[in-house]
């Protein structure tokens, strides 16, 4: 079984928690003493430094929001200065603002040696051509695999998303071995080569994928397996926490979770009182060696399980399960975060139609189709060619903030179902 960090991800579980500890207390004093946001909310939560002296005490710390993120745009939360930062990356936000995470060397480091480990205990290694589909830019997933990639010394092809056909093309004439994206599109990749005569299970070379950014099910994986000849593996990460992060082993039983770099709490959502071993709860999740943007029991909003009993592949680690859902009604469409927020955001620009709309989420082959349903309430003119033009500007705007292509369809007023409660704003149709 091969090991990136052998003494690392085989250590005795005690002395992984003792680890645990010892980071948490450093954590703490460190963002106290260095972020103006963390020692206020301390204060505010009656807790100091000293109080903690162990994980035993994680509970007496505050948690942390997306929306602190928000509210301290850009750099509010960061806790070293602007000279030690060395990249940046963003995401989305409901508001339109983008949420902005800062890294310094040792934060970038810490990140690609979390993939190197993952990326070895699935077999990868220099000998391998790693072909990464994700996008590149301010969206984590594509660097944070590309260097995860280099650090194991495989050969990289920053490909980025789209331009299906080039894909194929390099994918054979390179003899890549792993490819990295989002399920549906590797999906859509194998129908689109088929088409053009071209079977991936038989005239190439490719053996391993590593796909995540996107809800998928165990019956997509085997699918995937079927057609393609190639093992599937499940990437965990989130733009706050350091992009892609943590993959399954080769036993495909859930995803390692390098326990001395990251603490994992799996909570009711409800209560905040934590589930047992392998039951279902919120995901929240404190960082113990980020420089630049340390987060304290942060609040992802992934409904999850996490399994503790030692893997069949020797490593000690516990493992983070296939993703149950949301606590909140943010959805992930090709790989990309869309929170009802934003929709809204955008439609209170238009006087022509009201706040009241519904999102869509369904299947077109193997990619995913948004749809965002809208009612018009004051259309002046009764031309066809004004409602085209709306429609384009609305799905611009769309476009402009959330980073994808939503279709807008028009609806009449008083079609969207109204709740005295909340309201309920997706309907997602795709089948995992």
């Amino acid at each position: 079984m091969p090991y990136w960090n052998h003494e690392i991800e085989t250590m005795d579980p005690k002395d992984l928690r003792q680890m645990q500890s010892e980071k948490l207390v450093k954590l703490v004093e460190y963002v106290y003493s260095n972020s103006p946001f963390y020692k206020k909310r301390f204060d505010e939560f009656g807790v100091k430094p000293q109080d903690i002296q162990s994980i035993d005490d994680i509970g007496k710390l505050p948690f942390t929001f997306k929306r602190d993120l928000r509210d301290t745009y850009p750099t509010g939360m960061f806790c070293v200065p602007n000279t030690k930062i060395i990249r940046f990356h963003a995401s989305s936000g409901t508001t339109g603002k983008p949420t902005v995470v800062g890294y310094t060397q040792n934060d970038l480091d810490n990140w690609s040696e979390s993939l190197a480990r993952g990326m070895t205990s699935i077999g990868l290694c220099q000998d391998d051509r790693i072909q990464i589909s994700y996008g590149y830019g301010l969206f984590t997933g594509g660097l944070g695999i590309h260097y995860g990639s280099e650090k194991i010394g495989a050969a990289t092809l920053p490909v980025s998303s789209g331009n299906t056909e080039r894909q194929i093309s390099l994918m054979k004439d390179l003899d890549v071995t792993a490819v990295c994206c989002t399920p549906s599109y590797f999906s859509y990749l194998i129908e689109e080569a088929e088409r053009t005569g071209c079977s991936i299970k038989n005239q190439t070379k490719l053996r391993i994928g590593i796909f995540g950014a996107e809800p998928w099910s165990e019956s997509l994986r085997k699918r995937i397996e079927e057609r393609s000849g190639i093992k599937a593996y499940d990437v965990f990460g989130t733009s706050e926490l350091s992009g892609p992060l943590f993959t399954e082993c080769a036993e495909q039983k859930g995803m390692h979770i390098w326990a001395d770099m990251f603490l994992f709490e799996i909570l009711d959502p409800e209560t905040n009182e934590p589930v047992k071993d392998g039951e279902t709860g919120e995901m929240v999740v404190t960082t113990l060696s980020k420089e630049a943007l340390p987060l304290i029991r942060y609040r992802v909003g992934d409904l999850a399980s996490v399994e503790t009993e030692i893997c069949n592949c020797g490593r000690t680690h516990p493992r983070l399960m296939r993703l149950k859902g949301r606590a909140d009604d943010m959805v992930i469409v090709r790989g990309i975060n869309v929170f009802p927020g934003q929709v809204e955001y955008v439609l209170v620009k238009f006087p022509q139609v009201s706040p009241h709309f519904m999102i869509v989420i369904d299947r077109e082959g193997e990619l995913d189709r948004m749809i965002v349903q809208v009612e018009l309430v004051d259309m002046a003119s009764d031309k066809l060619d004004d409602f085209y033009k709306l429609k384009s500007k609305i799905e611009h705007e769309f476009k402009s903030v959330l980073g994808l292509y939503a279709e807008v369809e028009f609806v009449g007023h008083g079609t969207i179902p109204r709740s005295e409660g909340k309201a309920k704003r997706v309907t997602d149709k795709r089948q995992y």
